[in-house]
């Protein structure tokens, strides 16, 4: 329970005393202290909201348009943001266009919606290409902060070699709320290192904080877990897939997501299909074979699932891409689209962390003579054409259009109830969306400007 956002949402309308009760009473469902300790603390709460809404009657100003958000009004879950649908693409788009702003240089960044992002060096004369990505915890694994860890560097350390770089390097950044246990903390960071070993690239920095300090009660677990990699080559982004090109995948059998979807579904024993690292190894396989520096594009299977991934990597390219239903399917580890299957979500929609690659037909046998070494399945599913939209093939040879849902396939029952349908002012939110982060651009720019003349 965030206390502060219960005041700030209240203060206006309440009278200071009927607050400050009532927020104590919700603070004793969550601590085990008196009455009286408990009206101190809702109390003085209270005074530190109110001391910063003095803000509004300051003559500065300047500081008075910084600190104000320029509000969308449009609220998180009603864009589907974290949902991997339409709403979050587009969101961030805008967060893009903010970081594209700075006009700093790099070779790839957010604006070609990879999940990693890549800068060129000099190290002895040489150029050497650093690819850096970070990943959040799923949220539904709060509980379950040791899957939660393993399957968010998995998830980092894909977003890495899919840019064609080597992993060197993890980072792990822990958030327990206030009223968390600490051995969640050991639990998560016993999860990283997990993958850490398994994968032989160590943990080499992070932090840990509590979610909200003071101000969220609780025991809500989040958290991050970044990594780095190096390369001799450039970034194998997905703005190189190419007319003539063959896609593969390799076998899928879910991270983060599928994992939630196990244990809010029952299905606890595909949990255990998840627990490997065959995307870092296929990737590995690939480093060995030296084929990266020949591969046009590399993309895991996440983000809204298939759907999404062929979406943006048509949207960014401008390249058609035909996809054979048929196939995809036999790269689904059998318990998981079982499941799936069972559930009625679609496999095309969800993460399945597969490895997908785009290349030229010569090197097609190398790749699979390379992945098959460990063992890691890998199959031809499509191929890159000049139509400019993603199309799949289905089995009874019909095509349809692959096109992101607003969120991606609902795959607990929570999410079956909000839905994955568009909104029908899906438009006006995003002109609202928009208009909130060109006023964050300007407030960029006024500020800097600001501290330069300064």
């Amino acid at each position: 329970m965030d206390i502060e956002g219960f005041v700030r949402a209240r203060i206006d309308e309440m009278d200071y005393d009927d607050l400050a009760d009532i927020l104590a009473v919700r603070i004793r469902e969550y601590k085990k202290i008196s009455e009286e300790n408990s009206v101190e603390m809702a109390k003085a709460v209270i005074d530190e909201v109110q001391t910063t809404l003095k803000l509004r009657q300051s003559d500065d100003e300047f500081l008075k348009e910084i600190a104000t958000v320029n509000k969308a009004d449009v609220l998180m879950g009603e864009m589907g943001v974290g949902s991997r649908g339409a709403g979050d693409f587009f969101v961030h788009r805008k967060i893009a266009e903010i970081v594209s702003s700075t006009n700093t240089a790099s070779l790839v960044n957010p604006s070609e919606q990879d999940d990693g992002g890549v800068v060129k060096a000099k190290a002895n004369n040489d150029e050497v290409y650093i690819t850096t990505a970070v990943d959040g915890i799923h949220s539904r694994l709060s509980e379950y902060p040791f899957l939660g860890g393993f399957h968010v560097t998995r998830a980092t350390l894909r977003d890495v070699c899919v840019m064609g770089a080597d992993p060197v390097a993890i980072l792990s950044d822990v958030h327990l709320a206030d009223d968390g246990d600490v051995a969640k903390i050991f639990d998560f960071t016993a999860g990283v290192a997990a993958v850490s070993e398994l994968v032989d690239v160590p943990i080499v920095a992070g932090s840990t904080l509590r979610v909200g300090g003071d101000m969220v009660l609780g025991d809500r677990f989040v958290s991050a877990v970044g990594s780095v990699g190096v390369s001799n080559y450039p970034p194998t982004a997905r703005k190189g897939a190419t007319e003539g090109d063959i896609i593969l995948l390799t076998e899928g059998s879910g991270g983060g997501t599928i994992t939630t979807t196990a244990l809010y579904n029952g299905f606890f024993d595909v949990v255990w299909d998840t627990m490997n690292v065959n995307f870092v190894q296929a990737s590995h396989a690939l480093f060995e074979a030296d084929l990266v520096k020949d591969i046009h594009a590399m993309t895991d299977v996440t983000n809204g699932g298939l759907r999404g991934d062929a979406h943006e990597i048509s949207n960014t390219t401008g390249v058609g891409l035909e996809f054979y239903e048929k196939e995809i399917r036999q790269m689904v580890a059998p318990n998981v689209l079982n499941m799936l299957e069972t559930l009625n979500i679609d496999p095309l929609g969800v993460s399945t962390d597969s490895l997908m690659l785009i290349a030229p037909p010569e090197i097609v046998g190398d790749i699979k003579k390379a992945v098959a070494k460990y063992d890691v399945a890998i199959s031809e599913i499509g191929e890159v054409n000049n139509s400019g939209e993603p199309i799949l093939i289905k089995e009874d040879s019909s095509e349809e259009k692959l096109v992101p849902l607003f969120r991606e396939a609902a795959y607990t029952k929570i999410k079956k109830l909000v839905g994955e349908t568009t909104p029908e002012d899906f438009e006006e939110m995003k002109e609202k969306v928009q208009r909130a982060s060109d006023a964050a651009i300007a407030k960029k720019e006024k500020v800097i400007k600001h501290i330069r003349a300064n």
